[in-house]
């Protein structure tokens, strides 16, 4: 393997049922280098008889297979094994990071081995912490027990941002609690879904368990509408998880949706604008500022608001665009054509409503090939404008000028989005008071701090459910009431 190349063992086919498979046409789906716009492979294109193909086996796994009567210790081991394999390859999940999404490589290298193996590490010890089966006492005053069963097979619909990473968090919480899992990854970053699939081979683990079929939309819409699919997963768009919620709500599928984010930081007169400004500017660098919970809307006093546009245009400004493989870039390319196109049509639709440009808005000079743009910043926006209510999913910041600390609050909840927000006060008083008023699934004190570890999610509609810790596994478990012919018995 060359230094920025990757070999997958077996692109050519699907994972399915424990075994590399051929699909059922000869259709495929290059896969293009951010940075340089390179094929870095070609990958099969599942249809919909492939998608048949890896449900029936999930299924199988499911209502035939060892997997779901296994103990949870038991589960536990299989997890542990592949969260060693998780690092032991951490450098080739970087590598399809960079390659497939444009993260800076050394971003990827620093963080991809953790953030894959920890779900699975997590999960794993709550084969013993977790209370799978409580005792009760029925009304009747018979013995009762409360029983925490897997949901099923379950569809993980991955996006292209953080593929191994999101993967992980999906995957992990299903395992421990006994389901069989269908792995479907974004077309324009499938790699960390074959990386996996290769370590369940190499570890032997139970055929179906997990299965990986790449597919398109049509495909991906036949994986969410099949009736042997019980629960869906999804992390994307928030126009794809209408559509999602209203196929599973047609056959009652259980789902959790993680969605877009327009999220707020609010700034309180107290707190230092250059402090804060080098905070966000951050958010730009890291996969250029395609995460969902980045904090794109400033909102600031009106008598602050040109002070903290020149603040955070030199914070931005001084960030080097350039390959991600480079260790003097701090920010790299978008992950595709498409995404490059729709960032630029938003920095031309904010400058026909009339928001001040303050620096940005170009393509970098120099780099003619690979899907860069410059990481850019808007003053003067209105809340109620097209870069004010949409996401945009790139390095773009919009200040917005609030007459006083309850018109912020109001801005900050004025968006059909709720997922993050951050507060940047001193005081801890305020922080406190303000934080309350905002309906975001997390709200950080002077940064963002959401935890997948703990809880992540959004109000509104920035999805349904949560990923991570107690609450993102309880979406993987059915609860059972178990009631005996006998009395309880303390």
């Amino acid at each position: 393997m060359s230094e920025h190349t990757l070999t997958l063992r077996h692109p050519d086919r699907l994972f399915i049922g424990g075994e590399w498979m051929a699909p059922s046409t000869g259709r495929t789906i290059p896969v293009i280098a951010s940075h340089n716009e390179s094929t870095v492979y070609t990958v099969a294109e599942g249809v919909e008889a492939d998608i048949e193909r890896a449900v029936a086996a999930a299924r199988t796994a499911f209502d035939e297979g060892p997997w779901p009567r296994l103990s949870h210790a038991e589960r536990a081991d299989w997890m542990r094994r592949i969260a060693d394999a998780f690092e032991a390859r951490s450098r080739e999940f970087a590598l399809t990071w960079t390659l497939e999404s444009g993260v800076l490589f050394s971003a990827a290298c620093e963080r991809i081995g953790g953030a894959m193996a920890r779900p699975f590490r997590i999960y794993a010890d709550y084969a013993e912490s977790f209370a799978w089966r409580e005792r009760h006492r029925h009304i009747s005053g018979m013995e009762a027990q409360l029983v925490r069963e897997p949901v099923g097979t379950v569809a993980a619909i991955v996006p292209w941002n953080g593929p191994g990473p999101l993967m992980a968090q999906k995957c992990a919480p299903a395992l421990i609690a006994g389901c069989t899992v269908v792995v479907k990854p974004s077309p324009e970053a499938p790699g960390a879904a074959y990386l996996f699939a290769e370590i369940c081979e190499d570890i032997g683990l139970p055929a179906g368990v997990i299965n990986v079929v790449m597919a398109d939309r049509a495909a991906s819409e036949a994986l969410v509408r099949h009736p042997g699919i019980d629960k869906i997963t999804f992390t994307g768009s928030t126009g794809a998880g209408r559509a999602i919620a209203s196929a599973s709500g047609e056959r009652i599928a259980r789902f959790t949706l993680e969605l877009g984010g327009k999220s707020p930081a609010v700034m309180l007169d107290d707190y230092d604008l250059d402090a804060a400004a080098q905070t966000i500017a951050a958010g730009c660098s890291f996969l250029t500022g395609q995460v969902c919970h980045s904090l794109t809307r400033v909102i600031v006093h009106k008598d602050r608001h040109d002070a903290m546009v020149a603040a955070l245009a030199k914070a931005v400004g001084a960030l080097k665009v350039g390959d991600p493989f480079d260790p003097a870039s701090t920010v790299g390319p978008l992950a595709t054509q498409r995404q490059r196109e729709a960032v630029e049509g938003f920095i031309a639709k904010a400058v026909e409503e009339g928001a001040q440009l303050a620096v940005g808005g170009t393509r970098p000079e120099g780099l003619d090939t690979g899907f860069y743009v410059t990481p850019t910043v808007f003053g003067n926006v209105r809340n109620d404008s097209t870069l004010g209510r949409q996401e945009v999913f790139g390095p773009v910041l919009a200040v917005i000028p609030a007459e006083s600390e309850a018109h912020a609050i109001q801005l900050a909840n004025d968006t059909i989005y709720g997922l993050n927000a951050s507060v940047f006060t001193r005081d801890p008083e305020a922080f406190g008071r303000v934080a309350a008023q905002i309906r975001a699934g997390t709200v950080g004190h002077n940064a963002s701090r959401t935890d997948a570890t703990i809880s992540f999610g959004g109000f509104k509609q920035s999805g349904l459910g949560r990923e991570g810790g107690i609450e993102g596994l309880m979406s993987f478990i059915e609860s059972k009431l178990i009631v005996l012919d006998r009395p309880y018995v303390d």
